[in-house]
C-alpha cells in the first residue's frame, strides 16, 4: 500500500475517532427515559473504554486496520463490571457511571460480581469475604444507584455454579449453597428498590443447566423480584439458541406457579434442552446426534405445547442475551485434540462479536442484546486442563481474568458477525 493511501486510511480513522467522541458528547438527543428498557432506549458508551484507548495505540503503531475496528468497538456500549472494593468504594463509582449516563441522557449496563465464593475458586475467584459484607456491598452498590437509571445484571455464574456444584468437598452441609440463594435473593430485591432500575438474575447458558433446574434457582433466588434473567454471559453461544432456551424458562416458571394445580411447584417436570435423547425416535434426521443440537429441540418445544400452551405474555419473565462474543457461535475444538475438559467457554479462540446492543430485538421475551463481557478482556489463564501453564490455542499463558488483551480484542472485531460498523 503506497504512502497517500495509508494517509487516507489514517485520516478515515481519525475522523471516525472524532466521530466517536461527538456521538458521546451528545448522546442525550437521541434516548427516552420513560421506561428503563423501552426499544427506544439507548445504552450509555464510555468515551474512555479499552478499546477507545486501543485505538489510539493502534494509530500510533501505524496499523491502521485495527485502530479503525477499535474505534468501531469504542463506538458501541459495553457493561461496566464491578467486581470488589469497599462498600465506599462501589458506591462512589456507581455514582459517577450512573451520572456521567444520566448528563449524556443514556442507560449504563452495569454488572454485580462480588459474591463470596464466586468461580468456584477458579479464574475469576474472589468475592466479598462473607454474607454480611456482601449485602452491605450491595446496599452500596444500590445507594450508588440512586434514582438514575440503571440496568443491572447481578452475578454471573453465580446461580449456575453454585457452591455444591464446585464439587463434593466444597459444600458438604449445603449451608454455604443456601447462604448463596438468600445473598443472590438479598441483592435482586435490594437492587429492584431502587425506583429506575431493571435487573436481570443470570442464569447460566443453554449447554450448562436443564430448563427445570436452573428455572427453580432462579426461583429460590428470587426472580420473582427482578425484571428476568440473563443468559450467555462470557459466553459464545449463538443468540436464537440463548432465546429459545430463555423461552422455556419463562414458560417452566410459568408452568410451576401459574399453570395446573397439580403442576405446582414442580419445575423439574418441564422438558430441557437434554430432552431429545428420552424422547421417542420417529425417524428423521437429527434424532440419533448429541441431545445437545437444536436439530432434535423440536421434542422441548412439543413438550411446551401439550403442557404449557400460550401463558399470557406479561406473565412470563423477560430476559437480556449477553452477544459480545456469539457471531460465530460456540468452538468446539478438533476431536481428540485434549483428552480432558477443553475449556470450550474459556478465551475461546477465533470467536466473533455478535449482535450489535439493541434494546429494539423483535423477539417479543427478549429486553435486550448486550455486550456484557467486555470484548476484548481475558477470561483467566486457560490452560485446557493439560497441567501445563500455557494455554495451548495460543501458545501463552493467557492474561488474568479481567485484563485487557489486545489480541483478542482485534480477533472479535475482524470476524464480527454481523460486520462491525461505526454506532451512528
Amino acid at each position: 500500500m503506497n504512502t497517500r493511501s495509508l494517509r487516507r486510511r489514517a485520516a478515515a480513522v481519525i475522523a471516525a475517532l472524532s466521530a466517536f467522541v461527538a456521538l458521546t458528547a451528545t448522546q442525550a438527543q437521541a434516548t427516552s427515559t420513560r421506561e428503563v428498557i423501552a426499544p427506544a432506549t439507548k445504552f450509555y458508551v464510555d468515551p474512555h473504554s479499552e478499546a477507545a484507548k486501543q485505538a489510539l495505540v493502534d494509530l500510533g503503531n501505524g496499523d491502521i486496520e485495527d485502530a479503525a475496528n477499535m474505534a468501531r468497538l469504542a463506538s458501541w456500549p459495553q457493561a461496566e463490571w464491578f467486581t470488589q472494593g469497599t462498600p465506599d468504594e462501589v458506591r462512589v463509582r456507581v455514582h459517577r457511571l450512573v451520572r456521567r449516563a444520566r448528563a449524556a441522557g443514556r442507560t449504563p449496563v452495569l454488572v454485580a460480581y462480588d459474591i463470596p465464593g464466586r468461580d468456584c475458586s477458579q479464574y475469576s475467584s474472589g468475592g466479598a469475604a462473607s454474607s454480611a459484607a456482601y449485602r452491605q456491598w450491595i446496599d452500596a452498590f444500590a445507594a450508588g444507584v440512586g434514582d438514575d437509571n440503571a440496568v443491572i445484571v447481578v452475578e454471573p455464574d453465580g446461580l449456575a455454579n453454585l457452591p455444591n456444584d464446585c464439587g463434593p468437598a466444597t459444600d458438604p452441609t449445603g449451608e454455604l449453597t443456601a447462604a448463596r440463594i438468600a445473598d443472590l435473593r438479598y441483592a435482586v430485591k435490594a437492587l429492584k428498590a431502587r425506583p429506575r432500575t431493571a435487573v436481570y438474575l443470570d442464569a447460566g447458558n443453554v449447554q450448562w443447566r436443564a430448563v427445570g433446574d436452573i428455572a427453580q434457582r432462579l426461583q429460590e433466588a428470587g426472580v420473582q423480584y427482578s425484571d428476568g434473567f440473563a443468559l450467555n454471559v462470557s459466553n459464545n453461544h449463538p443468540t436464537e439458541h440463548n432465546a429459545r432456551y430463555g423461552a422455556w424458562i419463562a414458560k417452566c416458571i410459568w408452568f410451576a406457579t401459574k399453570g395446573p394445580e397439580e403442576a405446582r411447584g414442580h419445575t423439574d417436570w418441564c422438558a430441557s434442552q437434554y430432552y431429545s435423547s428420552a424422547a421417542p425416535n420417529d425417524g428423521a434426521p437429527g434424532d440419533a446426534v448429541s441431545p445437545t443440537d437444536p436439530t432434535t429441540w423440536r421434542w422441548t418445544d412439543a413438550w411446551f405445547d401439550r403442557n404449557v400452551g400460550t401463558p399470557p405474555a406479561d406473565e412470563l419473565h423477560h430476559l437480556v442475551i449477553d452477544t459480545s462474543r456469539n457471531g460465530l457461535g460456540a468452538w468446539t475444538p478438533a476431536p481428540g485434540k485434549y483428552s480432558g475438559d477443553p475449556e470450550a467457554w474459556c478465551n475461546a479462540p477465533g470467536r466473533g462479536l455478535g449482535p450489535r446492543p439493541t434494546a429494539d430485538t423483535g423477539v417479543p421475551l427478549v429486553d435486550a442484546y448486550l455486550w456484557i463481557k467486555t470484548p476484548g478482556e481475558s477470561d483467566g489463564s486457560c490452560t485446557r486442563n493439560t497441567g501445563g501453564t500455557t494455554d495451548p490455542e495460543y501458545g501463552i499463558v493467557d492474561p488474568p481474568a479481567g485484563a485487557w488483551w489486545p489480541d483478542q480484542a482485534h480477533t472479535l472485531a475482524r470476524n464480527a458477525v454481523p460486520h462491525l460498523t461505526f454506532n451512528r
